[in-house]
């Protein structure tokens, strides 16, 4: 599988919430997460049960949300991706209690493949887009 398949596979599977605990078959057994947040990077190690953990997680904040794939590039062992996901507020999700409004979020990343494994990425998502519509929301 070329790096483009693994990458297309894990989001129509495992990162879109149809199937969580396909992260199994797309993710090495430890991923180093790189994520900004307000200007600052953080790795989070992650292994794909705390992966699916966190899409399951998705769900409980946004429903049976939507993912869009709105670019891919792919270059040697990187892909990247962005995308947007369409999601119904019916959890709580930093504080903000459920409101049953819509909440879109814009998100982008690059992953590196290894032994057609995802072992490493860079992700931006925004949040302060989030974090507005949530408040507009409230």
């Amino acid at each position: 599988m070329t790096p483009t398949e693994v990458v297309q596979q894990f989001f129509a599977k495992a990162r879109s919430g149809l199937q969580p605990d396909a992260a199994f078959d797309y993710m090495a057994e430890h991923v180093l997460a790189h994520q900004m947040t307000g200007e600052s990077e953080t790795t989070v190690p992650r292994t794909p049960a705390n992966y699916a953990d966190h899409v399951r997680e998705m769900i409980a904040a946004y429903g049976d949300f939507q993912l869009v794939i709105q670019e891919m590039i792919a270059q040697n062992d990187r892909v990247y991706v962005r995308w947007k996901q369409t999601g119904t507020h019916i959890g709580e999700v930093d504080g903000f209690a459920p409101t049953g409004k819509t909440i879109v979020e814009i998100a982008s990343a690059v992953y590196r493949i290894e032994n057609e494994r995802i072992v490493e990425y860079w992700i931006q998502i925004d949040r302060e887009g989030i974090r507005l519509q949530l408040q507009r929301n409230a």
